[in-house]
């Protein structure tokens, strides 16, 4: 299921509807992560949506709590003047070679909890980042690629299938075994989500 653009009440409604490989636990642990500014900034893709990284706070917005591992994403459509209140969590880490990006809900609809809220399970996704001079391609891990992998018998990675959707429950050093095996894999991404961005402002 390709999306090449979307925005962030887009990628909530994939997530909840099954559309998208995500995992119980995240792709980093805490050894992982470090400090950078590879993302921070506004970026613009392909149908002129732009999406704005920004670092994230540990707690009270103070500078001292200011968290230069994580970013908060929000994305603001083309022709719109505010950024949606949605966001989620990004964390950036390095395995090998290759950058990837772990995505998690931060922030939606209302700030207190409510009812809809007790009957959502937080999640992980996490996609493939290429970073050249001026510009950011994100991919995500195919679904469907993912389905036929496990149907196939060709991957151990533990998981959960109710009929509806698959849910990876890998804990995190074993997630990071099988994206750092399939990185290179056309097939992995190929009909997954993608966005190609560039920066517009540092």
């Amino acid at each position: 299921m390709k999306r090449k653009a979307f925005l962030l009440t887009a990628i909530l409604l994939v997530v909840i509807s099954g559309c998208m490989v995500v995992s119980f636990y995240p792709l980093y642990s805490e050894d992982d992560l470090f400090a950078n500014d590879l993302l921070l900034g506004e970026w613009m893709d392909s149908d002129s949506a732009v999406w704005a990284f920004e670092f994230n706070y540990k707690g009270e917005q103070v500078a001292e709590n200011l968290d230069s591992t994580a970013y908060i994403l929000r994305i603001r459509e083309n022709g719109e003047e505010h950024f949606s209140k949605e966001s989620f969590l990004v964390h950036l880490i390095k395995l090998e070679d290759h950058y990837f990006l772990n995505f998690k809900l931060d922030h939606y609809f209302g700030k207190d909890p409510d009812f809809f809220d007790m009957h959502l399970v937080s999640v992980n996704s996490f996609a493939r980042l290429k970073l050249s001079a001026n510009g950011a391609q994100i991919n995500w891990f195919d679904l469907d690629w993912l389905e036929d992998l496990i149907e196939q018998n060709q991957t151990p990675i533990a998981h959960e299938n109710n009929g509806d959707r698959i849910l990876l429950t890998a804990k995190t050093p074993e997630l990071q075994d099988f994206v750092i095996e399939y990185a290179n894999s056309e097939a992995a991404f190929k009909n997954g989500m993608s966005s190609s961005m560039t920066r517009i402002e540092r």
